[in-house]
């Protein structure tokens, strides 16, 4: 359905598909901005449009231009306009050269230069574009020293070099105080700042009551805003309260969805394996004249598709993009070789990894990471290891998820000392372990039966953060249970409550797994029963574990109970679960009258 609606765009928009339409609203999605540079641009004094011509100052091609034009113009007498050595500040950051564009800024100052505030715009957006948003706010002060009055566009420039910086409570601050203050009236550009911040960290609440301020203050939304909370929303999961503001932006607002609104929309139902409700939508874009797929959109069905282990699917997509003349870009790749890694198809994958060169494409750190998951997974830790080193070789450095992936990779194969010796080196190359590190080791040391070592690693770390996680105290639980510590693993799960964690049904089951492993079906029997009434009802997996409990120690009263409970939850059995209770009824300890109940839960 989703590769026929594909192909349908392709026949019905033609060469619009070629050359997707774009509005200038979905530029300002990427650069809050624009609108800064835009005034500058439609300025009077730096207009390119129309049939007025660039002048020599907007025309810099390279650094030694600017600067030779520099000298140039502070040896005039009388020094030029502001407006020209304006030009010459924005032409020089358009470069992206920062650093030399503040250096003229403040020549400039010295030389007794004119200045204004789009000069002074332009220093504080280079500061805050190098993560310098303290200096920023120096040169805001310089503002008021030089009876400049700081303009909208110079706080939007701050605003957003604090959430840059992820200094979102600061950035709150100053949007209050522009406001209680008075001192500009916020623009739309202000308020998506702000919402871009606040839906960086989580804050969705806060950001779609930042839009109900829009309204009240009667600054009218754009699509940005709606698309960046939209996109928020997706990320969490929040799928329908997603829609629900979608489907106000469009019939409550009448503003248009773009193709950034749709992505986010395709992602967010991807992520929850709706695929009718992706299908509808490329639909959608399909009968809008003004909105093509764009890149990113066949990014995230390539990448769904493979997390699904749907390859076939998602080779079909990316035929697709090179039928309508989009190039498969490495992001692209990477998730197809993702994809080949996942189902074990570890030679297409290297293939695919191989040809990368040949396409114009240089492999990044995203395309080792998935080789060494696909070969870890595979016990293939020595290919593993090349892999490992050839990234520093090709001048790459490898990241926390990268030294995490050989980690679990030693484990597995039992290698528990060189995994502590790559883990020494993760930290001596800066890389602070987190705490899906930490887990992995955990969980490596308990899979190598190394008891003491994770013992003195978990009461090492003591109140920290890192044993604040209920996945730590399970993987422990369950370690200590398989090592025959169940004593321990006693100890441990009842400490929970102590610490204020409540157990999940995965930490539910294993201790009803390590109850039953030594025997201790009563136990195993009311705790299993406990966990409904802490509101953590068994799931499938709990209901097998404790029935093959039961089988394992030839007990078979409880057997059907829990059969028909099994039934009544539409649970299935697993195969091992299915295969002990064949044999037990071939055996006669289990009464053949089951056996129609039996069926009833085969997957």
């Amino acid at each position: 359905m989703i590769i026929s609606h594909l192909r349908a765009l392709i026949k019905f928009k033609g060469d619009s598909f070629l050359l997707p339409l774009q509005t200038p609203l979905s530029s300002s999605r990427f650069s809050p901005h624009a609108t800064l540079l835009a005034s500058l641009l439609h300025s009077s004094s730096f207009s390119n449009n129309g049939d007025r011509p660039q002048s020599r100052y907007q025309k810099v091609t390279n650094l030694d231009h600017a600067f030779n034009l520099f000298d140039e113009m502070t040896q005039r007498r009388p020094l030029p306009s502001v407006v020209k050595f304006t030009q010459l500040l924005n032409a020089v950051a358009k470069m992206k050269h920062f650093s030399s564009c503040l250096d003229l800024f403040k020549q400039m100052c010295l030389i007794g230069a004119p200045v204004n505030e789009y000069c002074i715009s332009i220093a504080i957006k280079c500061c805050c574009q190098m993560s310098r948003t303290n200096d920023g706010f120096a040169l805001l002060a310089s503002c008021f020293r030089r009876a400049v009055v700081p303009n909208v566009f110079i706080f939007n420039t701050l605003l957003d070099g604090l959430v840059v910086e992820n200094r979102i409570a600061e950035a709150e601050r100053l949007f209050k105080k522009l406001i209680k203050q008075k001192i500009c009236e916020p623009n739309v550009v202000t308020y998506s700042t702000m919402i871009k911040g606040l839906c960086k960290f989580g804050n969705n609440d806060i950001a779609i009551g930042l839009l109900r301020l829009m309204d009240e203050r009667g600054c009218e939304p754009n699509v940005v805003v709606y698309s960046t909370i939209i996109d928020s929303l997706c990320k969490d999961k929040m799928i329908e309260d997603a829609f629900k503001l979608f489907n106000e932006m469009v019939f409550a607002k009448g503003i248009q969805p773009d193709v950034i609104t749709y992505n986010s929309l395709i992602h967010g139902l991807c992520n929850l394996c709706r695929w009718d409700e992706v299908s509808k939508l490329l639909k959608e874009m399909e009968e809008d004249v003004r909105i093509s797929p764009s890149l990113r959109t066949f990014s995230i069905l390539v990448d769904a598709f493979c997390k699904e282990g749907r390859v076939d699917e998602a080779e079909a997509v990316i035929d697709i993009m090179v039928e309508r003349g989009e190039v498969p870009d490495i992001v692209t790749h990477n998730s197809l070789i993702d994809g080949y890694c996942l189902r074990g198809e570890m030679t297409k994958a290297r293939s695919l990894f191989d040809s990368l060169t040949s396409k114009g494409l240089v492999p990044d750190v995203f395309s080792y990471n998935s080789l060494l998951n696909g070969y870890c997974k595979s016990l293939k830790i020595e290919e593993a290891m090349h892999m490992f080193h050839e990234i520093t070789k090709k001048g790459l450095k490898p990241d926390i998820v990268t030294y995490d992936t050989m980690l679990q990779g030693l484990f597995r194969v039992g290698r528990c000392g060189e995994a502590r010796k790559l883990f020494d080196e993760m930290r001596s190359q800066g890389l602070t372990p987190n705490e899906c590190t930490y887990r992995i080791i955990l969980d490596g040391l308990c899979n190598n039966h190394q008891v003491e070592d994770v013992l003195s690693l978990f009461h090492m770390v003591g109140d920290s953060k890192l044993n604040s996680d209920i996945q730590v105290y399970t993987i422990l639980i369950d370690g200590m249970s398989k090592c025959g510590k169940l004593d321990i693993a006693r100890d441990l799960f009842q400490d929970l409550t102590l610490k204020g964690l409540q157990p999940d049904v995965r930490t539910y089951t294993v201790m009803v797994s390590g109850l039953c492993g030594e025997g201790l079906l009563k136990e195993a029997k009311h705790l299993f029963r406990k966990m409904d009434e802490s509101g953590c009802p068994p799931d499938g997996v709990t209901y097998n574990v404790l029935l093959q409990g039961y089988l394992k120690n030839q007990n078979y009263d409880d057997v059907e109970m829990l059969l028909q409970e099994m039934d009544g939850r539409r649970y299935s059995l697993d195969a091992s679960t299915l295969s002990m209770l064949i044999d037990e009824i071939a055996a006669g300890s289990v009464d053949r009258s089951m056996l129609k109940l039996i069926g009833k839960l085969v997957p």
